[in-house]
């Protein structure tokens, strides 16, 4: 069976650098290496969602730049189809990363991200229309997503939405989504969401997965942190592919998990998402 996956979502040029620690007031802090990465939330979970084997078309836009080139090349490498990211007259968006030993901080320069819109979104109908489920985030604007949603559910395609970063529109978005994915941070912000199917992603203590009153606690393998960037794409890409494959949110979470914290062990977000074999082996390693 194959499984198919669309994301309406972002597409980020990475530039990353990782620091002994956190530059304080007025101090100039030399990096100890600088690196660039393909990334976006959106095009990080349609990677991440391929590697694990689905059938995955990306919809976003991009500018006519070099970042641009950079960010489809990576795309074709992992057999995702990018027939739907639009060129339009803006930069490629980009992300300022800074990784210290103790935790990571983003700087997003949207660039194109931002022209996404319903009509983008609705040239791309029959990619979500023939998906088994569409993912969202928050990196694009809340017009987009929304219509990809709308879409979606008139055509039965399973909505999962990780609202990341956390915007005003997430509470509204959250009520067009069959499964949530979020932080502590988002599942304080959003409330009690009217969604049957909540997982809450702990970091290194794994994740929470909420299906209606009942909870059940997922524990991570310990791993050691080289780059926890992209950790939460990793995380909704394998759970996205495996709740597909196994119809179960608690297994699927717990492949995720595994998914998680095998790429926080490689630097940068595209480089570190795992295919089933990683995940096995890694699980093979901490049995």
């Amino acid at each position: 069976m194959t499984i198919r996956i669309a994301v309406v979502g972002s597409l980020n040029h990475d530039l990353t650098v990782f620091v002994p620690h956190r530059p304080g007031k007025d101090e100039t802090l030399h990096c100890q290496d600088m690196n660039e990465f393909r990334g976006g939330k959106g095009s990080n979970q349609a990677v991440a969602a391929a590697r694990m084997g689905a059938s995955v078309a990306m919809i976003g836009c991009v500018g006519n730049d070099a970042r641009a080139e950079f960010l489809l090349d990576g795309l074709e490498l992992d057999g995702v189809d990018h027939s739907y990211v639009t060129t339009v007259e803006a930069p490629t968006g980009l992300a300022l990363i800074t990784v210290d030993p103790e935790d990571v901080s983003i700087v997003l320069v949207s660039g194109a991200n931002a022209f996404l819109d319903a009509t983008y979104v609705r040239a791309a109908k029959s990619k979500i229309v023939e998906a088994d489920a569409l993912l969202l985030q928050g990196e694009v604007s809340a017009e987009a997503s929304k219509e990809a949603a709308l879409i979606a559910a008139s055509a039965g395609t399973l909505v999962v939405y990780n609202p990341a970063p956390f915007t005003e529109a997430a509470k509204e978005l959250a009520v067009l989504a069959d499964i949530l994915v979020v932080n502590s941070f988002e599942a304080e912000q959003l409330g009690d969401a009217d969604t049957n199917v909540v997982v809450k992603t702990l970091g290194a203590a794994g994740c929470e997965v909420a299906v209606g009153e009942e909870k059940t606690y997922i524990e991570a393998p310990a791993v050691s942190v080289v780059d926890p960037t992209g950790a939460g794409d990793a995380f909704l890409g394998a759970f996205a592919v495996s709740l597909i494959d196994v119809k179960d949110p608690v297994i699927a979470a717990s492949i995720a998990v595994a998914a998680g914290s095998y790429s926080v062990t490689v630097a940068g977000a595209q480089p570190s998402f795992p295919t089933p074999d990683d995940i096995a082996d890694l699980l093979k390693r901490k049995s």
